[in-house]
């Protein structure tokens, strides 16, 4: 059988790795070795920090929740969210820290409630 060389398919295959690295610093985007190990880790990372976010933005809101329970009288977003529970309000924290930021009037009414 014919031995198939493969100088087209991996022109290709450099220019692809090379397109993807631009805008990478110093060697990382000129050669194709730490160009493909550079493009790896970045894949490594976008894909734990995919989940990481979910994490900080949960943290943010909890943040902007006690700073705003704590400014409407209650002592904190632990017994806040408690008597939440318990006086069946089913909104999520995202929704009450966006209530919180940017509608204060609205999250007043509903601390007033959850007294």
């Amino acid at each position: 059988m014919a031995r198939v060389k493969g100088g087209v398919m991996a022109q290709k295959r450099r220019k692809n790795v090379l397109a993807r690295a631009k805008g990478y610093r110093y060697g990382r985007s000129k050669k194709e070795r730490y160009a493909h190990e550079a493009l790896l880790r970045a894949g490594k990372y976008a894909f734990a920090h995919r989940r990481d976010k979910k994490n900080d933005f949960r943290s943010l809101w909890i943040v902007r929740l006690n700073a705003a329970v704590r400014g409407s009288g209650h002592r904190s977003y632990s017994t806040f969210i408690s008597t939440l529970k318990k006086n069946g309000v089913a909104l999520d924290r995202k929704v009450l820290a966006t209530f919180a930021a940017e509608h204060p009037e609205i999250f007043a009414r509903i601390a007033k409630k959850v007294v």
